[in-house]
């Protein structure tokens, strides 16, 4: 491996803090429009733009291929500071850093589990800035960045797969920065889309393009304390349902089913996996709401449904307080939370093919067990998945699984109890937001000591990035010349 540049690193951070920076301003207008201070951020934007400018002098004319090396650390890093200079409205705004770290970490890694309480108490411009980060960091910064900066670009393979390693297969164009603006394409059109149907909806436009941020990013931030809740609107939440769905389901399909194959979506065994699991989960955890008599059969269905959607896709939107839900309900939830939604797609967790190929392997382990001179290959979407495929997927899974123990265990050592420890750990690895215990979707994770909230938000960073991309940072081979 090739050699790391700290110059090329520290430049391309720099050229990130510029898209940082100039999103900035939409806030900054929000703030404006609505006669709030804009001290946070004109604070915010003033230094930001500086340390960026600082960054970019950096970058040398040296061009050339960035090795691998510096695309891991560049995304890597470019994420958590991206959090960094995003927690700074928060601060001016009064609220504690490692609170304003955390909810930054949450809304540039589109997980939505938030620290802050009384959130119709903050400014409308700081919950703009709060749902926008949401919606720029669901389709990811580094995306954005080989979009809207070619130049810098040249290396874009190491820093699109570095990014989404799961999309790997679904590259549409040759180059990838065609590829990236393809995806951006898509998403920008389904983000119309929704907010025009919640706009005549009833919502009004600062709710509605707050929470199409948030909805088809899989995201999972709301203005109000009550999340989804506090509209008591049923064909609004049939508008998020269809986008959540959407926004967990692989991007690239999209694309491909709007302009070349419309059975892309459908003849996918991903997709269809994911629908199953969204029907088998629903049917499941409505009869025991049913049985329970929590609901009565009908609103136990629309309940069951929403929440399965919401907790698979990692959006973490509430109708309901689900905290109070029967164990057994609330299991099935806590299960759902570990798988997330399709490859390629806004969502978080492990990843829905991830699973069905873990399914496929051990089922092909089982036959040749019984037919120990038997070759079967396993298969998805008719083509072979090659045996290093098999292994990374099992690495990956371990090293998931390892993380998860390790922040359940610190949390559980800091005097957390046992439901919230378990499930603050994976609602935040995951990407999914809400817990159960004292991080319910009409709590907050504000409660919890400051050094669990400072682990939960390494969480969230590890999760997005989907672990590889920033453990390999903590190998010694990573640094080794």
């Amino acid at each position: 491996m090739s050699g790391l540049r700290i110059n090329i690193v520290l430049g391309a951070i720099g050229s990130i803090l510029w898209i940082i920076g100039g999103l900035m301003i939409i806030p900054f207008m929000v703030a404006v429009y609505y006669g709030e201070s804009l001290f946070p951020f004109s604070l915010s934007l003033t230094i930001t733009l500086l340390i960026a400018f600082i960054f970019s002098l950096m970058l040398t004319e040296e061009r050339g291929e960035w090795n691998m090396r510096e695309g891991f650390m560049i995304v890597a890093l470019g994420w958590l500071t991206a959090a960094i200079f995003s927690s700074m409205p928060y601060i001016f705004e009064g609220t504690p850093p490692i609170n304003a770290l955390f909810e930054a970490m949450s809304g540039v890694t589109a997980t939505g589990a938030t620290a802050l309480a009384d959130i119709e108490s903050y400014s409308k411009s700081l919950l703009f800035w709060r749902a926008m980060t949401q919606w720029v960091g669901g389709m990811g910064i580094i995306l954005l960045f080989i979009v809207v900066l070619p130049k810098l670009g040249v290396a874009g393979r190491q820093m699109f797969r570095a990014e989404v390693p799961g999309l790997k297969e679904e590259q549409l164009r040759p180059r990838i920065r065609e590829t990236a603006t393809l995806l951006w394409f898509v998403y920008v059109g389904l983000s119309i889309v929704e907010f025009i149907l919640l706009y005549f909806a009833g919502l009004n436009a600062y709710d509605a393009i707050t929470h199409t941020f948030t909805s088809i990013s899989c995201a999972g931030f709301s203005t109000y304390s009550d999340s989804i809740a506090a509209f008591n609107n049923t064909t609004v939440e049939g508008i998020f349902l269809i986008f959540m769905i959407l926004g967990g389901a692989n991007i690239a399909l999209h694309y491909k089913t709007i302009f070349s194959d419309k059975t892309s979506l459908i003849k996918d065994e991903e997709f269809k996996f994911y629908l199953l699991i969204i029907l088998i989960a629903t049917l499941v955890l409505a009869y025991t709401l049913t049985r329970g008599e929590v609901y009565a059969i009908a609103d136990s269905f629309r309940y069951s449904l929403f929440h399965v959607v919401s907790i698979l896709t990692t959006t973490g939107y509430a109708t309901t307080d689900f905290n109070m839900w029967p164990d057994s309900s609330r299991f099935i939830l806590f299960l759902l939370m570990f798988i997330g939604g399709c490859a390629g797609s806004t969502s978080g967790g492990i990843k829905v093919v991830r699973v069905l190929l873990l399914m496929k392997y051990a089922d092909n382990v089982l036959f040749r067990t019984i037919h120990t001179k038997a070759i079967r290959p396993i298969r998805f979407n008719h083509r072979r998945i090659p045996e290093e495929i098999m292994h990374a997927i099992v690495s990956f899974l371990i090293i998931y699984f390892m993380i998860f123990i390790a922040s359940a265990t610190l949390l559980s050592l800091m005097g957390v109890d046992f439901v919230t420890t378990l499930s603050a750990s994976i609602a935040t690895l995951g990407n999914v937001g809400p817990g159960l215990g004292l991080v319910g979707p009409m709590a907050n994770y504000g409660t919890l000591p400051d050094l669990g909230m400072l682990v939960l938000t390494a969480n969230m960073w590890i999760g997005r990035l989907e672990v590889f991309t920033v453990m390999v940072l903590l190998t010694p081979a990573f640094w080794r010349h």
